[in-house]
């Protein structure tokens, strides 16, 4: 069965462009294109994409917004990819908090932009963690940690926790096995386990955790 796709950008070169590449790879489906949030929530209804490639800044409604009216109102397993240009974007630390899966570059190779479709539809994996870290850092570094750290906390085992924190690190499961000592399938055991105590999606939200509870602290060599 293909993935799905919504290609959303108000740029109509770029839209086509995108959709253009990924109509090219047996299995992917370029299910729709919108120019604006708005347009996007209507034809993800419409056409229920398995992933969403959705700009950031668009006219009428941007994409935060609709990336978060999206994930809050899906009765389907939907995933959203955030497209940037090169220099870090201010909103795609609140994109991400709001329940993206990974981001891309506007200008990505064509094989890296369906590699990131795969991987999100798959399990919606963080992509380009060092990138995306840094790009945490320096959003995240001007927010208060919350004095009051997510109860759900108490609910990890020690090597649970330093799984979480190697995530937030950006580390892969293979950089985190090495890093611990324990093999790939016990890395992904304490992962599921560790998602599920604390109603995390995917990696990416669980990068966003580490650093707002002060597990991760930004610009403290995690580079």
């Amino acid at each position: 069965m293909s993935i799905r796709v919504l290609v959303v950008d108000d740029q109509e070169l770029v839209r086509e462009g995108l959709a253009m590449v990924l109509e090219n790879d047996d299995g992917l489906e370029v299910v729709g294109e919108a120019g604006t949030g708005i347009e996007a929530l209507s034809k993800a209804r419409q056409h229920r994409p398995d992933v969403v490639l959705m700009d950031i800044r668009m006219p009428e409604m941007d994409g935060l917004t609709a990336t978060q009216r999206l994930l809050e109102d899906a009765d389907w397993p939907v995933k959203v990819i955030i497209l940037t240009t090169f220099d870090p974007d201010e909103y795609v630390y609140e994109a991400l908090r709001a329940g993206a899966s990974a981001f891309v570059l506007k200008d990505i190779p064509r094989a890296e932009l369906v590699a990131a479709v795969r991987a999100v539809a798959d399990g919606g994996a963080l992509l380009a963690p060092s990138i995306t870290r840094r790009l945490i850092e320096r959003f995240v570094g001007t927010l208060p940690i919350d004095p009051n750290p997510s109860p759900g906390l108490d609910l990890l085992t020690d090597r649970e926790r330093e799984v979480l924190v190697a995530i937030g690190r950006g580390f892969n499961n293979a950089e985190i096995s090495e890093q611990l000592f324990i093999g790939n399938a016990t890395v992904k055991t304490h992962i599921n386990s560790l998602f599920t105590k604390l109603g995390l999606r995917d990696r990416a939200q669980a990068v966003v955790f580490a650093y707002e509870n002060g597990l991760v602290v930004p610009g403290a060599g995690d580079t």
